[in-house]
């Protein structure tokens, strides 16, 4: 066996996987990439069954279908997409779209799926945050030409918030990586100005003229941080924290610090503090604690975790499965893992928890692009790795029951600003500055991400004149938030007919 491989970290044994492209590289242990490097077939063995409606008949899929659609469309071909569908050809997608996208939560009559739909049927925002599928397929092959980033996938306001960084204090950025993906970096902006602007309506009661000012902001507070990395290059270090963040998001941040660690908790855990208690969100399942200890610490070598002195032996103490959490993820599995602290107390264990990994609404629908990433949960810590300065040390992946699960660290300063709560100077002030954020993790793509050119310069070029640049995106941003009001009436009156019951099955 190559003595190299076998001293390589998995982050090389990766890139090695990648330019030898060997099958189902992202969910390999070190042991297994190494063996896939040294053998002779690196074809792919792996096979499952595809998905089944009721009847036995295969389940509808149209993956391939948009992955033409967004070739031809990137190399400049006149095609039909989606969103020039109107009445009941629109609808139909809609519906077809949605069934395709929730098709193995539907067909298992996942419980926590149907409170997902009535989440979504009784809120336009919520029903844009959780059919992020639904708004990239009337992107389709968009903006090929334009400068590509590892794009955050899904930015609307809720997106932002306070998370721990590598020292475990509190720091602000976009924390969901879930859908991150090499695309061009209008896709975020468009998506971010669309969803502003419904969350400004929804949660801030503002009028159409005041959404649109708040949309204005985040897109120019965009194309200020841009620049202003182009001139200055300072994100390899940055990261708002309490000592220099604006009022607004330091408020935020001291405001986490008010509940102590032993209080925050004292309400997940039952009155010894050795497990977590029981309620209709927590349902512990403290039998598979010794199988868990031996999932955290694959994950902990795997993913190369630097534990930290106030993680002890990473021993699990509880394991529980956590339900109800989420727009999106709603229904995907989750755990809350009980890691022992150093007191013996429990008033500082660490929290950690499982989300299973999705494929990102992008894949397929980006235009192609030399940029590859991984699949699942190893592209979501690679976009957590790449996207904040110091982050989360517990940020990864691992193979549960072989699914790909995302790892993160909850900690009791892990917050988000209270979005009903802002007048409209303040979601001007916050779209501003998420604009910025955003911009910062886009100009790290070619820092610590896989982009081979400088992105700054490239932006800025691409974006040319500032004033038509903003006001091209939020003329899309109109057209799309009234294309997403007309889809939830859809959605609702499908929904109200039982229309997510059941999948589209293919007869012949």
């Amino acid at each position: 066996m190559d003595t190299d491989l076998e001293s390589a970290t998995r982050t090389e044994l990766l890139r090695r996987a990648r330019e030898q492209d060997v099958p189902g590289r992202s969910s390999m242990s070190k042991e297994q990439l190494v063996d896939a490097l040294t053998s002779d077939d690196s074809g792919d063995t792996a096979s499952s069954d595809a998905l089944r409606g009721d009847g036995g008949r295969p389940v509808t899929s149209r993956v391939d279908a948009f992955r033409l659609l967004a070739e031809a469309r990137a190399r400049g071909e006149m095609v039909l997409i989606p969103r020039m569908l109107t009445g009941n050809d629109r609808r139909v997608h809609v519906r077809e779209t949605v069934r395709e996208d929730h098709e193995t939560r539907i067909a298992t009559g996942d419980l926590e799926a149907r409170a997902k739909f009535d989440k979504l049927a009784g809120s336009i925002y919520h029903f844009f945050r959780g059919t992020n599928l639904l708004f990239y397929r009337d992107l389709v092959g968009e903006d090929a030409r334009l400068p590509t980033v590892l794009a955050l996938g899904d930015v609307h306001p809720g997106n932002f918030g306070v998370m721990p960084s590598s020292d475990n204090v509190p720091i602000f950025g976009v924390n969901d990586f879930d859908d991150a993906y090499y695309a061009p970096f209008t896709w975020d902006l468009k998506r971010g100005s669309v969803g502003f602007m419904l969350g400004a309506a929804e949660k801030g009661d503002l009028s159409r003229k005041k959404q649109l000012a708040v949309a204005r902001q985040f897109v120019r507070g965009y194309v200020d941080g841009i620049a202003s990395y182009a001139a200055e290059g300072q994100e390899q270090t940055e990261q708002l924290r309490m000592d220099n963040a604006p009022p607004l998001i330091a408020e935020l941040l001291a405001s986490t610090l008010e509940t102590s660690r032993a209080e925050w908790l004292a309400d997940l855990l039952e009155e010894t503090r050795r497990g977590f208690r029981t309620d209709e969100e927590i349902v512990p399942v403290s039998s598979r604690r010794e199988e868990f200890q031996g999932v955290v610490d694959r994950y902990v070598a795997e993913n190369e975790i630097p534990v930290p002195e106030r993680a002890g032996r990473m021993r699990v103490k509880d394991v529980a499965e956590r339900r109800g959490a989420g727009t999106a993820s709603l229904g995907l599995t989750r755990y809350f893992v009980l890691i022992a602290g150093v007191r013996d107390d429990g008033t500082d264990d660490l929290l950690l928890e499982f989300k299973r990994a999705r494929r990102s609404a992008l894949a397929g629908l980006v235009p192609p692009s030399g940029y590859e990433v991984d699949k699942q949960g190893d592209r979501i810590r690679h976009a957590q790795r790449v996207h904040l300065v110091d982050g989360d040390v517990f940020y990864g992946s691992v193979d549960i029951d072989g699914q790909s699960f995302m790892v993160r660290e909850r900690a009791p300063f892990r917050d988000d600003i209270s979005l009903g709560s802002l007048s409209a100077g303040e979601w001007k002030q916050y779209a501003d500055i998420c604009g910025r954020v955003l911009a910062h993790t886009h100009a790290m793509s070619d820092e610590t991400g896989n982009i081979d050119y400088d992105v700054e310069p490239a932006i800025l070029e691409a974006i040319g004149g500032r004033d038509l640049f903003v006001d091209d995106v939020l003329r899309f941003a109109e057209e799309a938030a009234d294309r997403v009001r007309q889809d939830h009436e859809h959605f609702v009156a499908d929904h109200a007919l039982g229309a997510f019951r059941s999948l589209d099955v293919v007869y012949r």
